[in-house]
């Protein structure tokens, strides 16, 4: 049972490791799992009336100075809200390393998961997403949160040991990760009519903006079609950079109120513009950025 439950660190309820259940449902998930037929997921992708297959925008981040990329992010963040950049800089072996680390803390026995078990009063660490309400409906998958910036609030006790490569990894990517949401904070401001570094200014400068990492882990489903692994939602910081698997197309996108799955180009980060960019800020808004990557 402790594989499967954290009972304490303060949550409502008991958190129930979407691993464990995994590893022990069979072939139908438990009910708390099940979603209303309203919020499941949408299973066709709306196609484009001239042909192929509608996607998120893909935009070539290898000139970043140039006006023509100011003009790709711009319409693709007008538009949709969303883009995949492309030749970001960031090194591709980096990338297979950190999901590699972050999978092989994810493959470490229970109980060597649960000694960095997350809490209310600070939600870093190891954690499964609880319903809205005290029994109400669960997401399928767990995740890992950690604060990367400002470095005053940088913890390394509370990142994994195991395994051995995680925390220079982790390190690493969080850096190459922070660099890029810089230059597309400039091509976001160019686009905006600002000069170049006013976005970044709002955010608190080179170094004072808040930024954290979630690796989110979803485990095998035996009925995928009546679960999600993260319901639907908008992003509340300024800016997410994802990193999906190269090989699953789980995550959909909504744009004119219909669902369509984004066909992930191998290598690239998902650029999600979020709630504080989207709406008006007012002088000194602290816009936090979230690193992510999935499973």
């Amino acid at each position: 049972m402790s594989s499967c439950f954290n009972g304490g660190a303060g949550w409502p309820e008991p958190v129930v490791r979407v691993q464990a259940v995994s590893d022990t449902c069979g072939e139908a998930i438990p009910e708390r799992y099940v979603k209303p037929p309203s919020e499941r997921p949408s299973t066709t992708t709306p196609q484009p009336a001239g042909g192929g297959v509608l996607n998120i925008p893909v935009v070539d981040m290898s000139m970043p100075d140039s006006d023509d990329t100011v003009r790709a992010v711009e319409a693709a963040c007008r538009e949709w809200g969303f883009f995949q950049a492309v030749n970001h800089g960031v090194r591709p072996e980096l990338l297979r390393r950190a999901r590699s680390s972050w999978r092989g803390f994810f493959r470490q026995p229970a109980e060597v998961r649960e000694r960095y078990a997350n809490s209310p009063t600070t939600y870093e660490g190891y954690g499964s997403r609880l319903g809205t309400t005290k029994g109400g409906h669960l997401d399928w998958g767990d995740y890992y949160f950690l604060h990367l910036l400002p470095t005053s609030i940088k913890s390394h006790d509370k990142w994994p040991s195991l395994p051995s490569t995680l925390r220079e990894a982790t390190e690493e990517y969080g850096e190459e990760v922070a660099k890029l949401s810089r230059r597309v904070t400039t091509l976001l401001s160019k686009g905006l009519g600002l000069d170049g570094g006013r976005l970044q200014e709002a955010f608190g400068g080179e170094g004072g903006e808040g930024a954290c990492l979630r690796v989110n882990f979803y485990p095998r489903c035996p009925q995928p079609e009546l679960t999600l692994g993260v319901a639907a939602h908008s992003d509340p910081g300024g800016m997410t950079m994802l990193l999906v698997d190269d090989h699953v197309r789980g995550l959909q996108v909504r744009k004119d109120d219909r669902w369509i799955t984004v066909d992930p180009v191998p290598d690239a980060f998902i650029v999600n513009i979020g709630d504080q960019i989207q709406v008006k800020k007012r002088e000194n808004t602290h816009v936090q950025l979230a690193y992510q990557f999935t499973r």
